[in-house]
């Protein structure tokens, strides 16, 4: 059967939509962040590691399948489901929702910080480059620092709102459902710094036309890094900027005036929508296997290779 255009052929180790395109990376990763990957059992799982092995020594099993949501590409392990890209919507919204629910106290606004950047933690250090180990002490370093960073920018807003005597009090509950967004934008900067700061020091590895390794660069994981912060700026922004401004209009309607048992199932509804939409289009800026100039590396990589452009996993 001849392959269709909406699927090309299956290559190994490689995407089967063109990363050099904004549309083909959010292809990738709409099938990446597929929800029903979750529900893929442990025999399955098996059966379509078999069929990739076989398909190594040259045959092409049918019904191939993308194990990329679910296997890291760089130790071939199975990552938790929770913490998978494909977990990211459905474990995250419960914890979006409490974010932006109104009338914050500061017990309940440190209590969702802490869960959101301890779930974020997770999700990072799960899908990082692996190409290096990573101490247990990196990873406590991170999560300490992104809990705390979250934690003390929210209440410290929250704070500042409620002293703002000349704010009315329509405005003000607004403002306050709005303040998630810094608090969360600023400490997902820190989760992925501090979460991989390990590549920093280490190095990633950088890999040839072939994917022969050629070394370990510090600045394919400066690249990587700051990639991937990028992303995580990005990627709250809809998720807390637009269910307050659509939620501050819903609650007008004559409907949900008669019916305030409505409002947390509906507000639940619009944070899964956004965060839905927003996912891939986020993670869908840079491919997750990059490429980068051999002329920007270290000396002893360029020396090492007469490729022009190396790749290395940038990590999601």
């Amino acid at each position: 059967m001849a392959e269709s255009a909406a699927c090309p052929t299956f290559q190994l180790g490689k995407p089967r939509y063109d990363q050099s395109s904004f549309l083909g990376r959010l292809k990738h990763f709409v099938e990446i962040i597929d929800p029903s990957t979750l529900f893929v059992s442990e025999r399955r799982l098996t059966e379509c590691i078999k069929l990739l092995d076989e398909f190594k020594h040259g045959k092409l099993p049918p019904g191939v399948s993308d194990l990329q949501a679910i296997i890291h590409p760089d130790t071939g392990e199975k990552i938790f489901m929770p913490f998978r890209m494909s977990g990211y919507v459905p474990f995250g919204t419960p914890i979006v929702v409490g974010l932006l629910l109104p009338n914050q106290t500061v017990v309940s606004t440190i209590f969702w910080q802490w869960l959101n950047q301890s779930h974020n933690a997770c999700v990072n250090y799960s899908n990082r480059n692996a190409t290096k180990p990573t101490p247990t002490s990196t990873f406590l370093q991170g999560y300490f620092g992104a809990v705390t960073s979250a934690v003390s920018l929210a209440v410290g807003l929250n704070v500042l709102i409620q002293k703002a005597n000349r704010l009315s009090p329509a405005t003000r509950m607004i403002i306050q459902r709005l303040i998630p967004f810094p608090a969360v934008a600023s400490a997902n900067i820190c989760n992925v710094g501090l979460m991989r700061h390990n590549e920093l020091s280490e190095g990633v590895d950088v890999l040839d036309e072939n994917g022969n390794i050629l070394g370990s660069s510090k600045i394919a994981a400066k690249h990587a890094i700051m990639e991937t912060a990028f992303t995580r700026v990005v990627l709250p922004m809809p998720i807390f900027v637009l269910p307050p401004i659509i939620m501050s209009y819903l609650e007008k309607l004559p409907l949900l005036q008669m019916n305030r048992r409505l409002l947390l199932p509906i507000h639940s509804l619009v944070c899964l929508a956004t965060f839905s939409l927003s996912l891939p289009l986020a993670i869908s800026l840079f491919p997750q296997i990059s490429q980068i100039e051999v002329s920007q590396l270290e000396p002893e990589i360029a020396m090492a290779t007469d490729c022009k452009v190396v790749t290395y996993n940038k990590g999601l």
